[in-house]
């Protein structure tokens, strides 16, 4: 299935269904940012604003983009705020942002649907102002080489989105061209043995 129709069909269900990978991106991106505080934040795969609102309690300006209608709809609808704003957007063209209208980037489990990662890194150095830093959190390239990807159920059985598997190296490599620089790396697991593959990998970029 397409990923724009995937997200269209799946954000009617999206918060209410259980998925681990969802919500364990979610303890992890408030543990990461949870000291970080900026006057312009841009979400990349807003969706339905699982993550969005708490990000906005965190900055004077709020953007968050996604391509899927029906997910902006269910986010804007939980909107309390004027300085929040959901816009319909194609990650893999120029994004509607001014240059270095950004101090923080947050991208959640979006890159397993984008092919060109250039791109992205390209477009979030442009928007990203000075010392601005970028936060990622994608399915750990262990879990895809296993067969793991998004996925969800409906009346008709499994739905499975179309995935890109990205190896570590392609995410450092990509931002290495763009002159980010790393500024951390975790990796994070369904449970506190790590006796298992981990679920996420989480990554900070400066610029």
């Amino acid at each position: 299935m397409s990923i724009s129709k995937a997200y269209n069909s799946w954000a009617g269900s999206y918060d209410e269904m259980k998925n681990k990978t969802r919500d364990l991106e979610a303890r992890v991106i408030r543990k990461k940012l949870a000291n970080n505080v900026a006057s312009n934040i841009l979400e990349l795969g807003s969706g339905t604003g699982k993550n969005s609102f708490w990000l906005a309690d965190k900055a004077e300006n709020f953007k968050g983009l996604d391509f899927s209608e029906e997910m902006m709809a269910r986010a804007r609808n939980k909107i309390k705020d004027e300085h929040m704003e959901f816009l319909r957007a194609d990650l893999n063209t120029s994004w509607p942002v001014a240059d270095a209208w950004a101090n923080l980037i947050t991208c959640s489990l979006v890159l397993e649907h984008i092919e060109n990662l250039d791109f992205i890194f390209r477009e979030a150095k442009r928007v990203l102002d000075e010392n601005g830093k970028i936060y990622l959190c994608e399915l750990h390239p262990f879990k895809q080489y296993k067969g793991s990807k998004a996925r969800f159920e409906t009346k008709d059985g499994t739905q499975e989105l179309e995935v890109y598997v990205h190896h570590i190296s392609e995410y450092l490599e990509a931002a290495k061209r763009q002159g980010l620089k790393l500024v951390e790396l975790d990796e994070h697991f369904d449970d506190k043995t790590k006796d298992e593959i981990p679920r996420l990998i989480s990554l900070i970029f400066r610029k």
